[in-house]
């Protein structure tokens, strides 16, 4: 089993009053994802940079963690991940 780490900026849109995920974005490092969630930060609600562990044969997911979020970020955002 090889475990392959993989950086992702997870984004927040507005949809009917009610934060919502949106877009994500994979990034080569972790320095990588949260200047790049920070910087998306200023023109969305919010944005959260994780952590991705994985076996590379299977896809079945290790661990996720949220580096840093910034903005809004549903309050049960970090409870929704797999592994979190």
């Amino acid at each position: 089993m090889a475990l392959k780490t993989t950086f992702v900026v997870q984004t927040f849109v507005m949809k009917r009053n009610r934060l919502s995920p949106g877009d994500r974005e994979v990034t080569g490092t972790e320095s990588g994802a949260l200047k790049k969630a920070q910087a998306m930060a200023g023109r969305l609600p919010g944005t959260a940079a994780l952590r991705v562990v994985a076996d590379d044969e299977t896809g079945e997911v290790e661990s996720i963690a949220i580096l840093e979020s910034f903005g809004a970020v549903p309050d049960d955002f970090a409870d929704s991940l797999v592994g979190g």
